[in-house]
């Protein structure tokens, strides 16, 4: 069998006209692992409400970011592909769950090059309904119906593979390298606080009460609140943080439903209340910068900190295409090629 890679990351506009914001919105919104409510609610609530008021401020949002070669996450993931390429010896190709890269034309380009046994990566450190099991779920279906000859196997969750969390730790570090910072926060992209409950396997262990995602669990599996808080702790102890000096928070809510907490922007206010003077802020949800990172956090954060009366607002960047990520996604695939294993 010959063996390929297939790198799936979120997705992007074709570009920040309102037009094609409001397509690819539409798509996103609509997914039933995103806003996980019945057919007729998600239809009135996305085409009734959100597509006729949202998308010309998205994509005012979007133009703020986008850059002359095109999405910020599309041009970062392109770039990890292409090196991730030339330290692998198998095809690689890149997909993203929305928008015009399908999954579809990404498991296609690999079988076009002789690929039936497919290693699949959702670019997601953490599990989440709205991202990897969405990938998994969709990715399993078009194998089913346009490609039923391949074998597909994907990489599970790393947020706590050492590897992974001494790569991330060492990017933090370099970027806050003779940086006089007071706090680094953490900060993760929301959820809905249902999400966590129904993914809990245990059907009983996921109360978000402050203690279960420090009590051992088969839950963790597939808890993304656990998962951000372990990614928090591990970094936090691989570069010997002192307690009150770093924080987990979370961002990017919609609608009135209880999301998890606390806040990323109210804890940017807080923190410039409360007279730090410096911060810095990372957002290990993320491997590629993209929205979520460039504009609300690096450009909305920052102005809430210095309307607080903060100073200085240090904003670290994902991982991108840095060498040591690739070098570890590449360590990973060769893992997998040589070993069929599920696991890294």
């Amino acid at each position: 069998m010959k063996k390929g890679v297939l790198l799936v990351n979120l997705g992007s506009p074709d570009s920040p006209d309102p037009k094609d914001v409001k397509k690819y919105l539409g798509e996103f919104l609509m997914d039933e692992r995103v806003i996980d409510v019945p057919l007729w609610a998600r239809t009135l609530l996305v085409k009734g409400i959100i597509l006729n008021t949202r998308p010309k401020a998205s994509a005012a949002a979007y133009k703020k970011i986008w850059w002359e070669n095109g999405s910020p996450l599309i041009v970062l993931s392109e770039q990890l592909q292409e090196r991730v390429q030339e330290s692998v010896d198998y095809p690689v190709a890149l997909a993203m769950r929305y928008g015009s890269m399908t999954i579809k034309k990404g498991l296609q380009e690999l079988v076009d090059k002789g690929v039936d046994d497919v290693f699949l990566i959702p670019l997601y450190p953490q599990f989440a309904m709205a991202t990897t099991e969405t990938i998994l779920v969709l990715a399993e279906q078009i194998r089913q119906d346009h490609f039923p000859n391949i074998t597909m196997n994907s990489l599970p969750a790393f947020y706590n593979n050492p590897d992974y969390i001494e790569v991330l730790s060492n990017s933090i570090a370099r970027h806050l390298k003779d940086k006089d910072y007071e706090h680094l926060l953490f900060s993760y992209h929301g959820v809905p606080e249902r999400h966590i409950r129904k993914s809990d396997i245990t059907k009983s262990h996921c109360k978000i009460d402050g203690s279960c995602c420090a009590t051992p669990s088969p839950a963790h599996e597939f808890c993304y609140r656990h998962q951000c808080l372990e990614v928090t702790r591990l970094v936090a102890e691989k570069l010997g943080f002192a307690p009150g000096t770093y924080s987990t928070s979370f961002q990017s809510r919609l609608g009135f439903d209880p999301w998890l907490q606390p806040y990323t922007d109210r804890t940017i206010e807080r923190l410039g209340k409360e007279g730090i003077k410096n911060m810095a802020i990372v957002t290990p949800a993320f491997v590629s910068d993209c929205l979520e990172t460039l504009e609300e956090i690096a450009m909305e954060g920052e102005e809430i900190f210095h309307e607080m009366g903060g100073k200085e607002f240090t904003t670290i960047p994902c991982l991108n295409a840095d060498m040591p990520w690739v070098n570890l996604l590449s360590k990973w695939i060769t893992n997998w090629a040589t070993s069929k294993k599920e696991t890294v």
